[in-house]
């Protein structure tokens, strides 16, 4: 199942990259990769948006959830198949989907473009350019680019993926505020947004889609609900920050544990349309309750 197209130059790179490095040097790359992985994106946007600035942590929650949406329609149009498949000198080294099997497309997703290298240049871009400091870009720079690489040093991208992962984050960072701008109506604004992750539902088959469609239908109305019923204030006090930062990861597992519990693990692992469906609900309502709901608490004296 699926596409494979690549240049010699990136296998050459790949096989001496992984022999280079080693094991130390593959396990590094490994934890340089979690860098550009969905949760500790939502961590990230979660501290941003709950405790540092608002309005900061809306445009990087924008650019992180539209990548996240439309990474995967990119990835199961063009079907790309992942290097380790079809180039048995490449290793893979860190699966996308730990507990599968490396060989189901449909747990570890395709290939191009990059989610991780997407994901690190839409957020972290996000950041520099909101925020502006020179020490902040760069080191959002080094990130992005440290996290792409290692994509291609662990097995599961070729460099083009990473490369193309790269432009599409760069290229959200700079199209969301500027549709923001030119649509004036904020429901139409968030119709559009979501019109163009609907396509996905005919055609991808990856449960990274789904993943991505839940977390934009409950990023967007939680956004609408903050601005009107709770209108929480950030803080900087030390302490409220961490509590803040912890509440949401936590309230962050154990909703993805009781969601999942009235379902059995075969169902949750099948590829049905049901599973799916389940699955763009799950993300939606937690996304929604910690970004819509959760503020609520902040009112506390103990998250003030």
């Amino acid at each position: 199942m699926g596409n494979t197209f690549y240049f010699q130059w990136e296998v050459s790179l790949m096989e001496w990259l992984q022999t280079v490095l080693g094991a130390s040097g593959a396990a590094l790359m490994s934890v340089i990769s979690a860098f550009g992985e969905d949760l500790l994106m939502i961590a990230i946007l979660g501290f941003v948006f709950w405790s540092l600035d608002k309005k900061a942590g809306k445009y990087v929650g924008m650019s992180l959830v539209m990548n996240v949406a439309w990474n995967p329609l990119i990835k199961n149009a063009v079907l790309r198949r992942r290097p380790y498949f079809d180039n048995p000198g490449i290793k893979c080294l860190k699966p996308v989907e730990s507990g599968a099997d490396i060989y189901d497309i449909a747990k570890q997703g395709f290939s191009f473009p990059s989610g991780h290298a997407s994901n690190s240049a839409s957020a972290y871009g996000a950041l520099a350019r909101f925020f502006r400091k020179k020490w902040l870009t760069a080191l959002c720079v080094a990130l992005t680019a440290l996290v792409g690489i290692s994509r291609f040093c662990v097995g599961v991208h070729y460099p083009t993926d990473v490369i193309c992962g790269w432009l599409l984050g760069t290229v959200i960072v700079f199209l969301i505020p500027w549709l923001d701008k030119v649509i004036e109506k904020r429901i139409i604004f968030y119709g559009i947004l979501l019109l163009s992750a609907i396509p996905g539902i005919f055609y991808c088959k990856t449960t990274d889609y789904f993943t991505g469609l839940g977390m934009l239908l409950g990023f967007l109305p939680a956004l609408s609900f903050e601005e009107k019923y709770v209108k929480f204030e950030n803080t900087r006090k030390p302490i409220s920050m961490i509590l803040r930062v912890v509440g949401g990861i936590a309230i962050y597992f154990a909703l993805s544990f009781l969601l999942k519990f009235p379902f059995s693990e075969a169902f949750l692992e099948s590829d049905s349309a049901t599973c799916f469906a389940v699955r763009v609900v799950r993300y939606a309502i937690i996304i929604f309750i910690e970004i819509g709901v959760y503020p609520l608490l902040f009112k506390t004296k103990v998250l003030r």
